[in-house]
């Protein structure tokens, strides 16, 4: 069934995402706060623009913001030219930004109070699995809204699975972060170890990589970090503010995360050394500078 639909926010991950659900067929009108990013989208896919996010929301069936934080988001929701303005009753906003499980439930309790569904879905997979539609993605709310949402968010995902109630997809992404921090810096202190030790690491990957110590960053982070590249996925700047939030939920909820902290602080090294921009596997720079 074709749907209408729209996209607020063009970045890295979002400009791919909103693309598949145009190919998919829906009817997709996009906003984006640097207009030239939606122009430069509708000349690769089908598709309109608009000019604010509330007029973006108008009529349609569901909604996708993907935007860089808290007040980001709250800005194009619940702000002046919000899309909580102009969305029509059963509808949903399906959120893919990265945010905390606060601004979570209370998005999800407007929604409620307004008649229109919320499902917090934060997303992982980096750059490479928005531009190859198979991201994971991590679903807070209700199960009736996740029902409905669920055909269209297939459209960008591989896997996408309900948590529970609003926040605990965000809670859910905060512990894939917590747990890619560690795979970083374990990796990042192993390459260095082997190309010191005279190893073609290589190699080493390749058997390594076929027994226990295996994982995502491993397979897919190796070559680039051993031939001192670090233009291929999610930023440091993200990846801090992402730690943030999950080091502020676990004052909350009482957990320790001594490790995380450490790696929170390397990475502001890495800021200091330039590389804001360069993607998390950059943690290796402090050890080969």
């Amino acid at each position: 069934m074709t749907c209408k639909v729209s996209f607020i926010g063009l970045g890295v991950m979002g400009y791919p995402m909103a693309g598949y659900i145009s190919k998919a067929g829906h009817n997709v009108t996009v906003y984006n706060r640097t207009k030239s990013k939606a122009e430069k989208w509708i000349t690769e896919y089908k598709g309109k623009i608009a000019d604010t996010p509330m007029e973006a929301a108008k009529d349609c069936d569901f909604v996708f913001t993907c935007v860089g934080n808290d007040k980001d988001l709250e800005e194009v929701t619940i702000g002046k030219q919000g899309i909580y303005n102009t969305m029509k009753k059963g509808a949903v906003h399906i959120d893919n930004t990265t945010a905390s499980a606060v601004i979570a439930r209370k998005l999800h309790a407007n929604s409620k109070a307004h008649g229109w569904g919320f499902l917090d879905a934060p997303i992982s997979g980096g750059q490479a699995g928005a531009e190859g539609g198979i991201l994971t993605v991590m679903v807070g709310g209700d199960k009736a809204d996740y029902d409905k949402a669920l055909s269209i968010i297939d459209c960008y995902s591989k896997k996408v699975k309900l948590m529970g109630p609003a926040g605990n997809g965000q809670l859910t992404k905060m512990v894939n972060q917590i747990c890619i921090a560690g795979l970083v810096q374990g990796l990042s202190e192993a390459i260095n170890f082997g190309m010191n030790a005279g190893l073609n690491m290589h190699d080493v990957i390749e058997v390594i990589s076929k027994g226990a110590a295996q994982s995502w960053q491993m397979e897919n982070r190796h070559k680039t970090m051993i031939e001192d590249k670090f233009d291929y996925g999610f930023a440091v700047d993200w990846m801090r503010k992402d730690l943030k939030i999950a080091m502020d939920e676990a004052k909350k909820n009482n957990s320790p995360l001594p490790i995380t902290k450490i790696i929170d602080e390397y990475y502001a090294e890495v800021q200091k050394m330039g590389g804001q921009r360069w993607d998390t596997s950059s943690l290796i720079k402090r050890f080969r500078k």
